[in-house]
C-alpha cells in the first residue's frame, strides 16, 4: 500500500516540476490551440498551449519506472499501449497546430490506428494466462467466461473508450477530473477485489493507476479553468487507453460505463444528435456533445465540471458500495 501511495506522490511531485517547462517550449514552438468556430463560448481560449497530455503522461512513466518490481507485465502493456494512442493524438495534434489543419487527421486513419492496437491487445488478453477470456459481472460476485469472445470486446471497449474520452475534451479539466475520478476508483476496485500483495500483476496494474492519477491530479493544477495547457489529443487519446486497460486487464470492463458514466453520456449524446440530424434535419442538443449543450444553455462550464466530477464520484462510490455490501 506504501508503494502505491508513494507511486502517486512522486507522479504528482514530477508533474508540478515538469508542467511550466512543458507550458513554456510549447508555447515557444507554437503548439497552440486553434478553436473552432462553432464553439464561440471559447474564443478568448485561442492560443492556449495543447499537447499537454505528456506531462501526465511523462510523470506517470516515470514514477513507474520508480516502483515497478516484478510482476511488471500488465503495467507495462498498459504503457505501451497508453504511449501508442498517446502517438496517434500527437499526430492529430500535429497535423492541427503545425500544418494548420483544424481537423486533424481523417477519422478513417484514426480508426484504421486504433482498430490495429485494439486487434493487437485483444490477442495479448486472450492469450495471457494474467487475464484470460473471463470478465466480472458487476453486483454478481461472479465472472463469465467469454472465451473468443473477449476478442471483439477488447476491441470495442478500446474504440469506445479512446473515442468518448475525447469527446468529454471539451472544457477546463473536464477530461482531467473526470479520468482521475474513474481512475481512483478502478484501483479501489481491483485492490479490494484481490487482496493484492506486492509483486502480483494486479500490484503493479493498482500501481500503475496510481501514478496515472497523480500525473493527472498535477495536470490538472495546470489544466483547471482558466487552463494554461490543453491536453490535446495527445492526453485524451492516451487516457482512453488508459481506461480500458485497467479495465480490460483487471477483468473489470464491465464497470467502466459505471465509472465512465460521463464518457458514455458524450459518445452517445453524440451519436443521437448525429443520426437525429440524418433523419429528420433537426437536433435533439443545441450542440453535442452533452456538456456543450448545458454551455449553450448559459451553465457556466465550471459549474459543467463540477457536475460532472459529482456524478462520477457519486455514482462510482455507489458501485463500490453494492459490490461490497
Amino acid at each position: 500500500m506504501t508503494k502505491i501511495l508513494l507511486s502517486f506522490l512522486v507522479a504528482f511531485l514530477i508533474g508540478i516540476a515538469v508542467a511550466p517547462f512543458v507550458i513554456w517550449f510549447l508555447k515557444k514552438e507554437k503548439a497552440k490551440q486553434t478553436i473552432l468556430h462553432y464553439v464561440e463560448a471559447h474564443a478568448a481560449k485561442q492560443g492556449t498551449p495543447t499537447m499537454g497530455g505528456v506531462i501526465f503522461l511523462f510523470a506517470a512513466a516515470a514514477s513507474c519506472a520508480f516502483f515497478l518490481r516484478g510482476g511488471t507485465r500488465l503495467a507495462l502493456v498498459s504503457l505501451a499501449v497508453t504511449f501508442a494512442y498517446a502517438l496517434l493524438g500527437f499526430f492529430d495534434d500535429f497535423v492541427k497546430v503545425k500544418l494548420k489543419q483544424n481537423l486533424g487527421l481523417r477519422p478513417w486513419q484514426k480508426i484504421v490506428f486504433q482498430l490495429l492496437v485494439a486487434s493487437m491487445v485483444s490477442v495479448f488478453v486472450y492469450l495471457s494466462s494474467d487475464v484470460g477470456t473471463a470478465v466480472e459481472l458487476p453486483f454478481f460476485h461472479r465472472s463469465i467466461n467469454l472465451s473468443w469472445g473477449i476478442i471483439p470486446l477488447t476491441i470495442f471497449v478500446f474504440l469506445a473508450c479512446t473515442n468518448s474520452v475525447n469527446l468529454t475534451d471539451g472544457l477546463d479539466g473536464l477530461a482531467s477530473i473526470t479520468s482521475l475520478i474513474c481512475l481512483l476508483f478502478f484501483g479501489v476496485l481491483i485492490f479490494l477485489q484481490n487482496g493484492i500483495f506486492a509483486g502480483s500483476e494486479m500490484f503493479s496494474l493498482v500501481l500503475f493507476t496510481a501514478a496515472t492519477c497523480g500525473g493527472l491530479l498535477a495536470f490538472l493544477c495546470f489544466n483547471a479553468y482558466p487552463a494554461k495547457i490543453f491536453m490535446g489529443d495527445t492526453g485524451s487519446m492516451a487516457l482512453g487507453a488508459i481506461v480500458a486497460c485497467v479495465g480490460i486487464f483487471s477483468r473489470n470492463s464491465l464497470f467502466i460505463p459505471l465509472f465512465g458514466v460521463v464518457f458514455v453520456a458524450s459518445a452517445v449524446s453524440v451519436l443521437l444528435q448525429v443520426a437525429y440530424y440524418k433523419k429528420t434535419k433537426k437536433r435533439i442538443f443545441l450542440m453535442a456533445p452533452l456538456h456543450h449543450h448545458f454551455e449553450k444553455r448559459g451553465v457556466h462550464e465550471t459549474k459543467i465540471v463540477s457536475l460532472y466530477a459529482i456524478i462520477t464520484t457519486m455514482i462510482g462510490a455507489f458501485v463500490l458500495l453494492f459490490e461490497f455490501i
